[in-house]
């Protein structure tokens, strides 16, 4: 699991299905589609490089269909930043950063983390979010695949003195009537 953000460690190249789909509309809070088909090529070709498939631990990469469909659908809030980010890949990349080999995809993607560092973590977060929910994913690290309510999860205790220093502070809002 600690490699699985380095961009480019034993990324899977793209498969036939990955052009399959032409939904091209506009971002929805719905639920709906909100990428175009470069842009989900793209996205899906990202992914490899953000968390590739391990064989050995039985993990699929963020590649994945399933796990590219759930991005795809839960950017929400971030879907303009992503379109952004996905523009920016492709500017990189002079060109369609999907169509490049893989080797090429890995110097286009370093250069979007080293210019835009910010974009760069969206997608990171993005594909990670989509990655670890996953049941596929949950089972391969050792998770009960449930939601999380109304059982909840257990935690460890922390150490609740490091809160002491916000006690301590004064108040920062108002109180209202």
């Amino acid at each position: 699991m600690g490699q699985a953000l380095q961009w480019g460690r034993g990324a899977s190249r793209e498969t036939p299905d990955m052009a399959s789909s032409t939904t091209t509309s506009p971002v929805t809070p719905t639920g709906r589609a909100v990428l175009t088909a470069v842009q989900r090529r793209n996205l899906r070709a990202l992914a490899a490089l953000i968390i590739p498939a391990d064989a050995a631990l039985g993990m699929p990469g963020a590649d994945d269909a399933r796990i590219v469909a759930d991005i795809e659908l839960s950017i929400g809030r971030d879907a303009q930043v992503v379109m952004q980010a996905l523009a920016r890949l492709d500017a990189l990349a002079h060109g369609v950063f999907a169509d490049l080999p893989g080797a090429q995809q890995q110097e286009a993607a370093g250069r979007l983390r080293e210019s835009e560092p910010t974009l760069a973590a969206v997608l990171e977060a993005v594909t990670a979010q989509a990655y670890y929910r996953d049941d596929r994913v949950m089972q391969a690290i050792g998770m009960e695949v449930r939601a999380p309510f109304p059982k909840g999860f257990e935690l460890e205790a922390g150490d609740l003195s490091l809160l002491d220093p916000v006690r301590a502070r004064s108040k920062v809002y108002r109180e209202v009537p």
